[in-house]
């Protein structure tokens, strides 16, 4: 049966209207016509003025729920999905970190599984590796005992088993054999995001030459402006700034950067080129003052305090335990970012960076019907993936 949203305020790519009503069949979007204008043998799925918007789409998403992608097994993966759908999230991506090779094949072999049990939670569109191939000065979270440069027998096998199913590949570009390792991913339509580095400016050309085209979470886990001696150098950050085409990863959560870097990075980056994510862990959605920064087994403990998850010693950040609403409301509320904007972030532009925008991202004729309702605080009352309402919040 043909459902239709009405009396909502639908958030397109660049502006907002009103009196329209959003058609869905079989899953997809399949018109766009005045209110005035909706077949009597529609359900009517009644908006009470509230925003329209497409559904949320997390490239960089570790946990939530109290589950983690790393734990192994299709339940936690199920957990995840669902837990960040309540949040508006319909479309993400399982992030991996720095572990035994095991433990990674282990999440990588189970994905397909998942995805077909997984009922009412958020898409789970392919995985982003975050790691082992990083610098050991800004391994942050990461476990230093897995890091490694990259490993071209290594990366190959990964990919000759699991290549369909990687969207996002990570790692720092100075490091021996990382620039083949982007030339590597490229060619084969992975998306070479530059992370967990000490590379400088120059650095980053020669990866971006190779490959890269993505700045995981700008400004964490990476150098800034440096100097040696007397000399000052750009570092990855600075060189994200003046790469055009790279794009890059915010985590808007209001604590890994205050509201004039994030507004720096909007007035310099623009909507187009930066995706909201949460590096959510597994606290996110959940009231906790403790939890695990990877998998049950082999889990690093972490400290839940003032909004965000911390080592012990308190001494670096370690994941966010935010969903992507908080993101969308610290970039409107807080960055007075105009709500189009900052609901493009964390849509369209993930969606494009990863190739899914054919299909997600927006409103529009033939797409999914991924939808959610939120209010002016951008608190999420319906989440709606593939035209079924999965999540309804109070």
């Amino acid at each position: 049966m043909k459902k239709a949203i009405i009396n909502g305020k639908i958030i397109y790519p660049h502006r907002i209207s009103e009196g329209e009503a959003v058609i869905i069949e079989d899953g997809k979007i399949t018109d766009i016509v005045r209110a005035e204008c909706v077949a009597c043998d529609c359900e009517i799925i009644d908006a009470k003025g509230l925003y329209v918007s497409p559904g949320f789409v997390d490239i960089h998403v570790h946990g939530g729920g109290g589950y983690s992608f790393m734990d192994g097994d299709v339940e936690s993966f199920i957990g995840v999905a669902k837990a960040h759908a309540e949040h508006g999230t319909t479309s993400l991506l399982p992030t991996t970190l720095a572990c035994k090779h095991e433990e990674l094949i282990q999440a990588l072999d189970i994905f397909d599984e998942a995805c077909k049990a997984n009922v009412d939670g958020a898409n789970m569109l392919g995985f982003n590796l975050e790691g082992p191939y990083f610098s050991l000065k800004q391994c942050g979270a990461q476990n230093p005992e897995y890091i490694t440069p990259p490993k071209k027998e290594q990366y190959t096998e990964i990919y000759d088993r699991f290549g369909k199913n990687i969207k996002i590949w990570c790692s720092a570009p100075e490091l021996e054999g990382a620039c083949e390792f982007a030339a590597f991913a490229k060619a084969r339509g992975i998306v070479a995001s530059i992370a967990h580095t000490d590379a400088d400016y120059d650095a980053v050309c020669r990866g971006y030459e190779a490959g890269y085209r993505h700045v995981t979470h700008l400004y964490s886990g990476m150098t800034g402006v440096f100097r040696v001696n007397s000399y000052r150098f750009a570092g990855v950050v600075e060189s994200a700034f003046l790469i055009d085409d790279l794009t890059v990863e915010v985590i808007a959560d209001g604590c890994h950067l205050p509201k004039s870097l994030l507004q720096l990075i909007y007035k310099i980056k623009g909507a187009d080129r930066i995706a909201l994510v949460t590096d959510a862990t597994n606290a996110a959605g959940q009231n906790v003052t403790e939890s695990i920064l990877g998998s049950r087994k082999n889990g690093m403990r972490v400290i839940v305090e003032d909004g965000v998850a911390k080592l012990p010693d308190r001494q670096s950040f370690a994941g966010s335990v935010a969903t992507t609403d908080r993101l969308v409301r610290n970039m409107h509320k807080l960055c007075e970012v105009k709500l189009c904007d900052a609901v493009k972030m964390a849509t369209l532009t993930p969606a494009r960076i990863i190739g899914e925008d054919t299909r997600k991202g927006s409103i529009a004729v033939g797409k999914d019907a991924d939808i959610i309702l939120f209010d002016d605080n951008i608190n999420v009352k319906l989440t709606m993936i593939g035209g079924k309402t999965v999540a309804v919040n109070e």
